[in-house]
C-alpha cells in the first residue's frame, strides 16, 4: 500500500517502503496500540489471570481426591500433574474471547471505522490485536505454570521438552486468536460477541481430556474427544512434561498427539487468517 507525504511545494511525495513490507510495518505499530490499550487495564489482566488459577485449584482440591487416576485408584497428586496441563490448554481456548469482544468493542465505539479511513493494510488491524492477546495469554500460562508448581506440579522431562510444550501451547493460542477474530468481526456488538463466543467453547474444552482421560467417557463420546484439539495438544504436553497421560488408547490422535497439534494449529491458521482477513474487507466495503 502506497504512503505520501506532502512536501514544502505541496506536491505528494511517496514515503519509501519498509524492507519487510507495509503489511508488517503497520502490524507492528497496531500492536503497539493494542498491547498500550492492555496494560493502561490492569483490572484486565487481573482477572484474566485469576480465572484459570480458580480453575486450577478448585480442579486439584475439590475433585482430585474423587477421580480415579493411577494403579490405586483415586491419587490426587497423580491428578494434579495430570490436571496442570490441561488448565494451562483450556484456558488458550477460553483467551479466544478476547480478541471475540475486542473486535466487537472496537466496531461498536467507531474504532474499527478509523482504522479503515487510514492508509494501511488491512490486516494490519487483525495481526496487531492476534500478537498483542499472544502476550496476553503467555503471561497468563507462565502465572498459571507457578500456580502449578505451587500445588505439586512438575516438569519431570528437562528444559527442553518443557519448551517444545510450551512452544506448541504458543502455536495453538495464536491460531485461536485467529478464530475468535473471525467471530467478532460477525458479532453486532459485544454482548452477543461474549455469548457466542462461549457457545463453541464450553463443548470444546469439556469434552476433551483436558480434565479427565477420555477413556472415561461414553464410547459415543470418545471418538470427539480424541479428535478434539485440547485433548491432543493437552496429552502431547503431558507426554513432553512427563505428566502422567492416563489411559491411551489406538486412536491416531492419541497415537501421535504431537504432530495432531501441529497439525491443527496450522489447519486453523490456513483457515481463520483469511477467512478473517475477507471479512474485514467485506466489512470494510460496507
Amino acid at each position: 500500500m502506497a504512503v505520501t507525504t506532502s512536501s514544502p511545494a505541496g506536491m505528494p511525495v511517496p514515503v519509501p517502503r519498509p524492507f519487510y513490507g507495509w503489511a508488517l510495518h503497520d502490524g507492528i505499530v497496531t500492536t503497539r496500540r493494542f498491547m498500550l490499550q492492555t496494560w493502561r487495564v490492569p483490572e484486565l489482566i487481573f482477572y484474566g489471570l485469576v480465572q484459570p488459577v480458580i480453575f486450577l485449584v478448585l480442579f486439584a482440591y475439590v475433585f482430585g481426591g474423587a477421580i480415579g487416576l493411577g494403579p490405586g485408584g483415586a491419587d490426587a497428586s497423580l491428578y494434579r500433574e495430570f490436571l496442570v496441563p490441561g488448565v494451562l490448554v483450556q484456558n488458550l481456548a477460553f483467551a479466544v474471547m478476547g480478541p471475540t469482544v475486542g473486535i466487537a468493542a472496537d466496531a461498536g465505539k467507531g474504532i474499527m471505522d478509523r482504522f479503515r479511513s487510514l492508509p494501511m493494510a488491512p490486516s494490519a488491524v487483525l495481526s496487531g490485536r492476534t500478537v498483542a492477546e499472544l502476550a496476553r495469554g503467555i503471561l497468563t500460562l507462565l502465572v498459571v505454570m507457578g500456580v502449578g508448581l505451587a500445588i505439586g506440579w512438575r516438569v519431570h522431562n528437562g528444559f527442553l521438552p518443557w519448551l517444545a510444550a510450551f512452544g506448541l501451547m504458543v502455536f495453538f493460542a495464536y491460531a485461536l486468536t485467529w478464530v475468535g477474530c473471525w467471530v467478532g468481526l460477525g458479532m453486532p456488538n459485544e454482548q452477543v460477541a461474549s455469548t457466542a463466543g462461549l457457545i463453541w467453547l464450553f463443548p470444546v474444552t469439556f469434552i476433551s481430556s483436558a480434565f479427565v482421560p477420555v477413556t472415561s467417557m461414553p464410547t459415543w463420546l470418545q471418538p470427539f474427544a480424541q479428535w478434539n484439539p485440547v485433548s491432543t495438544l493437552s496429552h502431547a504436553s503431558r507426554d513432553l512434561f512427563g505428566n502422567p497421560v492416563g489411559v491411551i488408547g489406538t486412536s491416531f490422535p492419541e497415537q501421535h498427539a504431537v504432530l495432531v497439534s501441529i497439525l491443527w494449529s496450522v489447519a486453523l491458521l490456513l483457515v481463520f487468517v483469511p477467512l478473517s482477513v475477507r471479512k474485514y474487507r467485506r466489512s470494510q466495503v460496507r
